[in-house]
């Protein structure tokens, strides 16, 4: 399965697969629409993605939501069949992010170019925009793939980036970004804002599934999403140039041409964020659109964002995972995965080998110093290499029988957090944890642990069966 041309072919892959519910029946944007995905993430971890065809106050648009919200539409998107288990296809995800880079494609024509708008434009009669939670401020365009490039370095492009960064809507054509130091794009505006000129960015919208996981993953200053999405799909990615010198996905539903105004910051939020509570408000950067591509009947693409789990949760489990393991591996080969799976990693789990006494604990010190550990994770617990960290039953094993409070637990002060991170105190600064909860090995000599149980001997066997008569079972 895969790769995928455009998110319709995608749609076309979740509709054969029965993870595709088609409401026909008129619906308001709000409160329905929100209310839709949020309900289908309670329902479990298998939930279909939805599709609205008759939204009141529209004559004729199409929504889609809850695309990479469950295991089976992640697995998909990443090629695998939809029953892989998300160890599966953390290994697969890291497989192909192991292969950067891939080849980039450029090429000249595109569906998205199909309708264009450059003058009068009004973003609230071109897509369905609602609110996602009561308490937003505005409305929010909260998918898509927003590229910028380096005005300081233009020809080069393993430093163009292609991000995920909420869009509050702002006027006709007028967005508000959030902005955050962690984000490539605030190095890019930094630099541009030195030279005093505005930063041309385009919104790509409606993509295909791997590049908008890809933009969620937080990959080197100097790796490129296209790049990393054809390493990981093992196809060149294919792109097109717009007229500012941006390449954008081929497959994009709409694109949305426009500039960040220099040295220009208005009010933002409120917005109900991942970690589940509401974001407040700060002053961001402002983009003005001077120009709308899209495609006949475009399909508008948005993710449910509140109290996880919802698909964000999912739009981000291996795009943190992956990377964290990488940067983790090459340090220690003894590392052998991690579970970054919740609220974007700022839990995370390490399953290693042990050297000797005191190993785990510069595990999580050096997780700590990644990309990711600087900005996000807070509380890391280690466990050993037998214990998969995407078992949470295991995992709690572990922490109940090997995990003594009294040495195994560092506490690690007033260290850098998400500016989102309700915990923070003050805003952006935590303490934070490692939780070594491996067993003890020379010449750390605590505990009383003999002969660990081991599984009777044909239980492999056994389990393979037993699976099988039980898929057929279900039909």
């Amino acid at each position: 399965m895969g790769p995928y041309a455009d998110l319709r072919a995608f749609l076309d892959a979740l509709d054969k697969h029965k993870q595709l519910l088609h409401i026909t029946d008129r619906v308001a944007l709000e409160p329905d629409v929100a209310a839709a995905a949020c309900a289908l993430i309670k329902l479990g971890e298998s939930s279909p993605a939805i599709e609205f065809t008759d939204i009141g106050g529209y004559a004729n648009a199409r929504l889609v939501m809850n695309v990479h919200g469950s295991w089976p539409n992640h697995a998909l998107a990443l090629g695998l069949e939809p029953d892989a288990s998300p160890r599966e296809q953390f290994e697969r995800f890291v497989e192909g992010y192991q292969r950067y880079p891939g080849e980039l494609e450029r090429v000249s024509d595109a569906p998205w170019q199909e309708n264009v708008v450059d003058h009068d434009i009004n973003l609230y009669e071109l897509m369905p925009l609602f609110r996602l939670n009561r308490g937003d401020g505005a409305m929010f365009i909260d998918k898509p793939c927003v590229v910028s490039r380096d005005p300081d370095d233009p020809d080069n492009d393993d430093v163009e980036n292609v991000g995920v960064y909420r869009l509050q809507v702002k006027g006709r054509n007028r967005l508000g970004i959030q902005t955050v130091p962690q984000h490539d794009i605030a190095i890019h505006l930094a630099h541009a804002e030195e030279r005093g000129e505005d930063l041309p960015v385009a919104i790509a919208l409606g993509n295909d599934p791997l590049i908008t996981l890809m933009a969620a993953t937080p990959m080197l200053y100097d790796q490129l999403e296209y790049r990393m999405a054809a390493a990981v799909q093992g196809h060149p990615y294919q792109v097109v140039r717009t007229s500012t010198g941006l390449d954008v996905p081929r497959g994009s539903e709409f694109v949305l041409e426009g500039r960040i105004l220099a040295r220009h910051r208005e009010m933002e939020g409120p917005f109900g964020e991942f970690p589940g509570y509401y974001s407040g408000c700060h002053e961001y950067p402002v983009i003005e659109i001077d120009r709308v591509f899209h495609r006949t009947d475009p399909i508008f693409d948005a993710v449910y964002v509140g109290r996880p789990w919802t698909e964000i949760d999912y739009l981000q489990a291996m795009t943190t995972s992956a990377p964290i393991f990488v940067q983790l591996h090459e340090a220690f080969p003894e590392v052998t995965a991690v579970n970054a799976l919740y609220t974007h990693g700022l839990v995370v789990i390490v399953s290693t080998g042990t050297r000797y006494g005191g190993f785990a604990k510069a595990i999580g010190m050096r997780l700590l110093t990644t990309s990711h550990g600087l900005g996000y994770a807070t509380m890391v617990i280690v466990v050993d290499e037998d214990v998969d960290p995407f078992n949470l039953a295991q995992v709690m094993w572990a922490m109940s029988v090997k995990v003594n409070p009294a040495s195994d637990v560092m506490i690690l002060p007033n260290l850098s957090t998400n500016l989102l991170n309700p915990a923070g105190q003050p805003t952006g600064v935590i303490h934070k944890m490692i939780i070594d909860a491996t067993t003890p090995v020379a010449p750390d000599v605590r505990g009383d642990y003999g002969e660990e149980l081991d599984t009777p001997q044909t239980t492999d066997a056994w389990r393979a069966r037993l699976a099988t008569m039980i898929k057929e079972l279900r039909g």
